[in-house]
Protein backbone atom coordinates (compact mmCIF):
# COMPACT_ATOMS: atom_id res chain seq x y z
CA UNK A 1 0.00 0.00 0.00
CA UNK A 2 1.51 3.64 -1.13
CA UNK A 3 0.94 6.87 0.98
CA UNK A 4 1.47 9.95 -0.09
CA UNK A 5 4.00 12.10 1.56
CA UNK A 6 3.05 14.99 3.83
CA UNK A 7 4.78 18.52 4.80
CA UNK A 8 2.95 19.09 7.75
CA UNK A 9 4.65 18.21 11.41
CA UNK A 10 3.25 15.72 13.58
CA UNK A 11 1.68 17.37 16.54
CA UNK A 12 2.10 16.11 19.73
CA UNK A 13 -0.68 13.62 20.55
CA UNK A 14 -1.02 12.49 17.05
CA UNK A 15 -1.63 8.53 16.67
CA UNK A 16 0.80 7.65 13.82
CA UNK A 17 1.57 4.16 11.93
CA UNK A 18 5.45 3.88 12.19
CA UNK A 19 7.83 1.35 10.63
CA UNK A 20 11.45 1.24 13.00
CA UNK A 21 14.40 -0.26 12.68
CA UNK A 22 17.15 0.41 15.21
CA UNK A 23 20.72 -0.88 16.32
CA UNK A 24 23.28 0.18 18.05
CA UNK A 25 25.88 2.39 16.15
CA UNK A 26 29.31 0.79 17.44
CA UNK A 27 28.79 -2.37 17.09
CA UNK A 28 25.65 -2.52 14.54
CA UNK A 29 24.21 -4.72 17.18
CA UNK A 30 20.06 -4.83 15.89
CA UNK A 31 18.08 -3.90 18.66
CA UNK A 32 14.78 -4.01 16.95
CA UNK A 33 12.52 -3.86 13.67
CA UNK A 34 8.88 -3.97 12.38
CA UNK A 35 9.90 -4.80 9.08
CA UNK A 36 10.37 -8.39 7.83
CA UNK A 37 13.12 -7.47 5.05
CA UNK A 38 15.58 -5.44 7.44
CA UNK A 39 14.78 -8.52 10.42
CA UNK A 40 15.95 -10.94 7.73
CA UNK A 41 18.82 -8.69 6.83
CA UNK A 42 19.95 -8.30 10.32
CA UNK A 43 19.67 -11.81 11.14
CA UNK A 44 16.59 -11.26 13.66
CA UNK A 45 13.85 -12.63 11.67
CA UNK A 46 11.60 -14.74 13.61
CA UNK A 47 8.86 -16.02 11.08
CA UNK A 48 6.46 -16.67 13.95
CA UNK A 49 6.31 -13.16 14.23
CA UNK A 50 3.88 -10.50 12.35
CA UNK A 51 6.31 -7.85 11.04
CA UNK A 52 4.00 -4.38 10.56
CA UNK A 53 4.05 -0.37 11.76
CA UNK A 54 3.49 0.42 15.59
CA UNK A 55 1.10 2.41 16.77
CA UNK A 56 2.82 5.51 18.59
CA UNK A 57 1.16 8.83 19.74
CA UNK A 58 3.31 11.52 19.23
CA UNK A 59 5.67 12.88 22.12
CA UNK A 60 4.19 11.18 24.82
CA UNK A 61 6.07 8.91 25.85
CA UNK A 62 5.72 5.94 23.88
CA UNK A 63 9.32 5.62 22.71
CA UNK A 64 12.75 6.96 23.76
CA UNK A 65 12.73 10.46 23.80
CA UNK A 66 15.18 10.85 20.70
CA UNK A 67 12.39 9.02 18.33
CA UNK A 68 9.57 10.78 20.05
CA UNK A 69 11.19 14.29 18.87
CA UNK A 70 12.31 13.03 15.60
CA UNK A 71 8.39 11.82 15.35
CA UNK A 72 7.54 15.67 15.80
CA UNK A 73 9.88 17.00 13.03
CA UNK A 74 8.95 14.13 10.26
CA UNK A 75 5.98 14.40 7.82
CA UNK A 76 3.77 11.20 6.53
CA UNK A 77 5.56 9.43 3.88
CA UNK A 78 9.06 10.70 4.89
CA UNK A 79 12.20 8.14 6.26
CA UNK A 80 14.51 9.17 7.86
CA UNK A 81 17.96 8.14 9.63
CA UNK A 82 18.89 9.55 13.08
CA UNK A 83 21.32 8.63 15.74
CA UNK A 84 20.02 9.12 18.97
CA UNK A 85 22.30 9.95 21.55
CA UNK A 86 22.70 8.51 25.45
CA UNK A 87 20.79 11.05 26.82
CA UNK A 88 17.89 10.90 24.69
CA UNK A 89 18.14 6.95 24.71
CA UNK A 90 18.69 5.03 27.81
CA UNK A 91 21.26 7.13 29.83
CA UNK A 92 25.21 7.42 30.35
CA UNK A 93 25.86 4.61 32.47
CA UNK A 94 26.17 5.62 36.25
CA UNK A 95 28.37 3.84 38.52
CA UNK A 96 26.61 4.40 41.61
CA UNK A 97 24.53 1.59 39.72
CA UNK A 98 27.26 -0.90 40.34
CA UNK A 99 26.56 -2.65 43.46
CA UNK A 100 28.57 -5.41 45.53
CA UNK A 101 25.97 -7.57 47.56
CA UNK A 102 26.73 -10.14 49.64
CA UNK A 103 26.27 -13.32 47.87
CA UNK A 104 24.20 -14.54 51.09
CA UNK A 105 21.61 -12.39 50.00
CA UNK A 106 20.68 -14.46 47.29
CA UNK A 107 19.28 -17.11 49.28
CA UNK A 108 19.52 -20.98 48.43
CA UNK A 109 19.99 -19.89 44.80
CA UNK A 110 23.24 -18.19 45.69
CA UNK A 111 25.36 -21.00 44.40
CA UNK A 112 23.95 -20.92 41.17
CA UNK A 113 24.28 -17.36 40.25
CA UNK A 114 27.29 -16.88 37.93
CA UNK A 115 28.77 -13.98 35.19
CA UNK A 116 25.87 -12.87 32.97
CA UNK A 117 22.85 -14.03 34.36
CA UNK A 118 19.93 -11.01 35.14
CA UNK A 119 19.19 -11.06 39.00
CA UNK A 120 16.65 -9.18 40.95
CA UNK A 121 17.16 -7.41 44.07
CA UNK A 122 15.31 -5.17 46.38
CA UNK A 123 13.01 -4.67 43.38
CA UNK A 124 15.57 -4.01 40.68
CA UNK A 125 17.11 -5.96 37.61
CA UNK A 126 20.72 -6.23 36.85
CA UNK A 127 23.37 -8.36 35.66
CA UNK A 128 26.03 -10.23 37.46
CA UNK A 129 29.87 -8.91 36.26
CA UNK A 130 31.75 -10.57 38.84
CA UNK A 131 31.25 -13.65 41.76
CA UNK A 132 33.97 -13.97 44.16
CA UNK A 133 35.20 -13.88 47.67
CA UNK A 134 31.63 -14.09 48.58
CA UNK A 135 29.96 -11.26 46.58
CA UNK A 136 28.50 -10.36 43.82
CA UNK A 137 28.98 -6.96 41.65
CA UNK A 138 25.48 -6.18 39.66
CA UNK A 139 24.93 -3.92 37.33
CA UNK A 140 22.19 -2.18 37.53
CA UNK A 141 22.33 0.49 34.69
CA UNK A 142 20.59 -0.90 31.46
CA UNK A 143 22.27 -2.58 29.07
CA UNK A 144 22.07 0.03 26.79
CA UNK A 145 23.00 2.83 29.15
CA UNK A 146 25.89 4.78 27.20
CA UNK A 147 25.80 3.84 24.24
CA UNK A 148 24.65 5.52 20.88
CA UNK A 149 21.63 4.16 18.76
CA UNK A 150 20.87 4.23 14.93
CA UNK A 151 17.54 4.34 13.82
CA UNK A 152 15.81 4.63 10.30
CA UNK A 153 12.24 5.87 11.00
CA UNK A 154 9.25 5.82 8.25
CA UNK A 155 5.76 7.26 9.05
CA UNK A 156 3.44 5.26 7.60
CA UNK A 157 0.07 6.35 8.06
CA UNK A 158 -1.88 8.98 10.52
CA UNK A 159 -4.49 7.56 12.31
CA UNK A 160 -8.14 9.98 11.57
CA UNK A 161 -10.72 7.90 11.06
CA UNK A 162 -12.32 7.46 14.65
CA UNK A 163 -12.88 3.24 13.66
CA UNK A 164 -9.06 3.12 12.81
CA UNK A 165 -8.18 4.51 16.42
CA UNK A 166 -10.44 2.38 18.16
CA UNK A 167 -9.27 -0.86 16.59
CA UNK A 168 -5.86 0.16 16.76
CA UNK A 169 -5.61 1.36 20.41
CA UNK A 170 -7.28 -1.78 20.77
CA UNK A 171 -4.48 -3.78 19.30
CA UNK A 172 -1.93 -1.92 21.34
CA UNK A 173 -3.14 -3.65 24.45
CA UNK A 174 -4.38 -7.22 22.98
CA UNK A 175 -1.87 -8.48 20.59
CA UNK A 176 -4.13 -9.88 17.97
CA UNK A 177 -4.46 -8.89 14.28
CA UNK A 178 -6.93 -5.93 14.09
CA UNK A 179 -9.16 -7.22 11.44
CA UNK A 180 -10.17 -9.70 14.65
CA UNK A 181 -11.73 -6.91 15.99
CA UNK A 182 -15.65 -6.17 15.62
CA UNK A 183 -16.12 -2.45 16.56
CA UNK A 184 -19.19 -0.68 16.64
CA UNK A 185 -19.41 3.98 16.93
CA UNK A 186 -23.07 5.17 17.79
CA UNK A 187 -24.23 7.62 20.27
CA UNK A 188 -20.80 8.08 21.74
CA UNK A 189 -20.63 4.81 22.73
CA UNK A 190 -17.87 1.78 20.89
CA UNK A 191 -18.95 -0.93 21.17
CA UNK A 192 -16.52 -3.70 20.86
CA UNK A 193 -16.60 -7.31 20.08
CA UNK A 194 -12.85 -9.04 20.63
CA UNK A 195 -11.56 -12.40 19.46
CA UNK A 196 -12.85 -15.45 22.02
CA UNK A 197 -9.34 -16.71 21.89
CA UNK A 198 -8.23 -13.18 24.30
CA UNK A 199 -10.90 -14.19 26.55
CA UNK A 200 -8.38 -16.40 28.68
CA UNK A 201 -5.38 -13.88 28.33
CA UNK A 202 -3.62 -13.07 31.75
CA UNK A 203 -4.22 -9.58 32.81
CA UNK A 204 -7.47 -9.03 30.48
CA UNK A 205 -9.49 -6.59 32.75
CA UNK A 206 -6.30 -4.74 32.88
CA UNK A 207 -6.45 -4.29 29.03
CA UNK A 208 -9.88 -3.60 28.64
CA UNK A 209 -9.23 -0.86 30.95
CA UNK A 210 -6.13 0.58 28.95
CA UNK A 211 -7.96 0.07 25.87
CA UNK A 212 -11.17 2.30 27.40
CA UNK A 213 -8.72 4.97 28.58
CA UNK A 214 -7.03 5.62 25.38
CA UNK A 215 -9.99 5.12 23.81
CA UNK A 216 -11.74 8.19 26.12
CA UNK A 217 -8.11 10.21 25.68
CA UNK A 218 -7.94 10.17 22.12
CA UNK A 219 -11.75 10.01 20.77
CA UNK A 220 -12.98 12.99 23.62
CA UNK A 221 -16.40 12.40 22.20
CA UNK A 222 -16.70 9.16 23.18
CA UNK A 223 -18.41 9.09 26.76
CA UNK A 224 -18.65 5.34 27.02
CA UNK A 225 -16.94 1.89 26.10
CA UNK A 226 -18.57 -1.69 26.27
CA UNK A 227 -16.21 -4.47 25.93
CA UNK A 228 -19.21 -7.77 24.11
CA UNK A 229 -17.83 -11.68 24.90
CA UNK A 230 -19.97 -13.74 22.50
CA UNK A 231 -19.88 -17.73 22.98
CA UNK A 232 -21.20 -19.78 20.09
CA UNK A 233 -21.77 -23.42 20.47
CA UNK A 234 -20.12 -26.31 18.83
CA UNK A 235 -21.57 -27.12 16.10
CA UNK A 236 -22.07 -31.30 16.34
CA UNK A 237 -21.11 -33.52 13.44
CA UNK A 238 -23.96 -34.56 11.48
CA UNK A 239 -24.23 -38.08 11.17
CA UNK A 240 -24.83 -39.79 7.72
CA UNK A 241 -26.98 -41.97 7.34
CA UNK A 242 -25.29 -45.66 6.51
CA UNK A 243 -25.90 -46.71 2.84
CA UNK A 244 -27.13 -50.13 2.77
CA UNK A 245 -26.60 -52.04 -0.01
CA UNK A 246 -28.92 -54.62 -2.18
CA UNK A 247 -28.22 -58.34 -1.21
CA UNK A 248 -26.58 -59.95 -3.36
CA UNK A 249 -27.49 -62.08 -5.88
CA UNK A 250 -27.35 -66.00 -5.73
CA UNK A 251 -26.40 -67.68 -8.99
CA UNK A 252 -29.71 -69.28 -8.86
CA UNK A 253 -31.39 -66.00 -8.59
CA UNK A 254 -29.35 -64.69 -11.82
CA UNK A 255 -30.42 -67.97 -13.69
CA UNK A 256 -34.02 -67.37 -13.34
Amino acid sequence: MAYLCSDLPLETGTLVLVNLTGKVKDTNEPLETTVEEDAKALGIYDPSRRYEPRLISVGEGWVIPGIDEALKQASVGEKISIDIPPEKAFGQRDAAKIKLIPLRKFGEKAHEISVGDEVEYEGRVGVVRFVGSGRVQVDFNHRLAGKVLTYTIEVVKKLEDPMEKVLYLTKRWINVDEKKIVATIEDKTVKILLPEETYLFEGLQISKRGISRDIFKYLPEIEKVIFIEEYRSEKKREEKPQETKAPEKTEEQEKK
